[in-house]
């Protein structure tokens, strides 16, 4: 007889909660700046990176200016991996592997690693309306990145739909 564990919603985020605040030097103080705030400033390079990609881009990618359905496709297109909005300073930040800011070089973004921060929303922050900062595709467990090459091809496709849609 094989038995299934079945791993609650709670549960995972608690996960992607430790496992992110393990990029700071005090993970523990890390998780009392999210009960107390939505952000938390963390580390980038040791377990992850971050590609910065400019919300134009990504409104074009999916032809889309209505933030909930942008995460749908991100969700879609990016397998998903984590992605952080600003909507204030028009950014996405999908989280990708640490290894990635070595070898990063897609026009019009910017691989945040060694020696770069990154506000980070506490886990389970999620949706256009709650936050300056927030998940647009949260982290489904703890570790799980985006694939570098997923998150150059929606790159690469709002590159290419900017321009032939102007």
């Amino acid at each position: 007889m094989t038995v299934q564990h079945v791993t609650s919603g709670a549960e995972r985020q608690l996960a992607a909660q430790h496992w992110l605040s393990s990029a700071s030097p005090d993970s523990a103080q890390t998780r009392r700046e999210w009960q107390e705030r939505p952000v938390a400033m963390l580390s980038c390079g040791s377990l992850f990176a971050a590609v910065r990609i400019p919300a134009d881009l990504v409104q074009a990618a999916a032809q889309q200016t209505d933030a909930a359905l942008i995460d749908v496709y991100l969700a879609g297109a990016l397998h998903n991996g984590p992605v952080i909005c600003d909507r204030y300073a028009h950014w996405y930040y999908a989280l990708v592997p640490a290894s990635t800011a070595r070898r990063w070089d897609v026009p019009e973004t910017v691989c945040l690693g060694v020696g770069a921060s990154l506000g980070v929303p506490r886990p389970g922050l999620c949706g256009a309306e709650s936050e300056r900062v927030y998940w647009s595709v949260p982290m489904d467990s703890a570790g799980s990145l985006c694939s570098p090459h997923a998150v150059s091809q929606l790159v690469m496709t709002g590159r290419f739909k900017a321009v032939s849609h102007g």
